[in-house]
């Protein structure tokens, strides 16, 4: 049984603490050694989108990547969480054109954009939501150009399909560590568990990576295919997106279903991960804004930070009820 999580977000309304979110994290360097870490590294979950930058390793580091003609925005596109604006469905659809596939071919299902503009267009024309604006639709353009190159079976999420099992085979080396079992993530992949201190490891391997051996060659190019196109990987609008441009090329973040989050800072060897419990996207956010400015990676006087950090809380007629901040372990 794993140890208590922790408080690390706070929600304060007319001077009193109304509500707290509780989590794990760690942050790990790329030794192996914990730097910091709140509540238990050896709490187990599911790190569901944070993990895609793992899932999209097996198409860089085997060459397909090349071999296909991605650039970095297709690198970005392969890791991201989208909001199925234009900026993200329309290289989608130029990708599936590129491997002769249409909407058919995915695996995840019809979804609805979170981008405003995106969905009301769909609504006033009367239209449904297509597979491509899943907002896993670049993760499974990933995945089919991996099928594509290798001539394996249209199947690609079944967790025996060759794609899967070399995920996972990536995945439990990176976090050093063997995943005790799977769920179905929302875009009907697998998504493995792993400790926070394992998917920690994971990110610091990226946060060290260079370009001496194949699979570190491939780590930099996915860290810095999200650093360099991070609304790709969001949208304009969202955590991620504002957070990569606060650091300035000094992090690549990204963010997963039901509060998890992880963070890949390059300039200091460092990974972390986290873990909301009550799988509230709005902590996710605050804490790792404030590990990140704790770390001395962003700063907490930006806007583009403090929105996420330490913002003020309005109710529908635009006062200031109240604020959300870091708990005391975090601060």
């Amino acid at each position: 049984m794993t140890g208590k999580a922790v408080d690390l977000v706070e929600i304060w309304r007319g001077g009193r603490l109304e509500s707290l979110h509780r989590g794990h994290a760690v942050v790990m360097n790329a030794g192996g050694e914990i730097v910091e870490s709140w509540g238990d590294p050896d709490h187990v979950t599911y790190p569901r989108s944070s993990a895609k930058i793992i899932q999209a390793l097996p198409m860089v580091e085997s060459g397909v990547a090349d071999r296909m003609g991605l650039t970095p925005a297709h690198l970005a596109l392969s890791c991201a969480s989208h909001s199925g604006a234009a900026i993200h469905t329309d290289p989608v659809n130029r990708w599936l054109d590129d491997l002769d596939l249409n909407d058919d071919a995915f695996r995840c299902g019809p979804q609805w954009p979170s981008d405003i503009p995106a969905r009301n267009g769909l609504v006033k024309a009367d239209a449904t939501p297509c597979r491509y604006h899943n907002n896993c639709s670049g993760k499974h353009c990933g995945f089919l150009t991996m099928v594509k190159a290798n001539g394996w079976g249209p199947e690609y999420v079944e967790a025996d399909h060759p794609l899967q099992v070399q995920i996972k085979a990536t995945f439990e080396d990176l976090c050093e560590d063997t995943s005790p079992g799977w769920g179905i993530d929302g875009c009907s992949a697998p998504n493995h568990a792993m400790t926070i201190r394992g998917m920690a490891r994971a990110m610091a391997s990226f946060a060290a990576a260079d370009d001496r051996s194949a699979r570190g060659a491939a780590m930099v190019r996915l860290r810095e295919a999200t650093m360099a196109h991070p609304a790709l990987v969001a949208n304009v609008d969202r955590a991620c997106t504002h957070l990569m441009q606060a650091g300035k090329g000094a992090v690549s973040v990204k963010t997963g279903a039901e509060g998890f989050f992880i963070a890949i800072i390059p300039g200091k060897g460092l990974g972390v991960a986290l873990k909301i419990m009550d799988g509230t996207t709005r902590a996710s956010e605050c804490a790792m804004a404030a590990i990140l400015c704790r770390l001395g990676v962003l700063d907490a006087d930006d806007p583009l930070v403090k929105q996420y950090r330490n913002p003020d809380l309005k109710n529908f007629a635009g006062l200031v009820t109240g604020d959300m901040r870091p708990a005391a372990a975090l601060a």
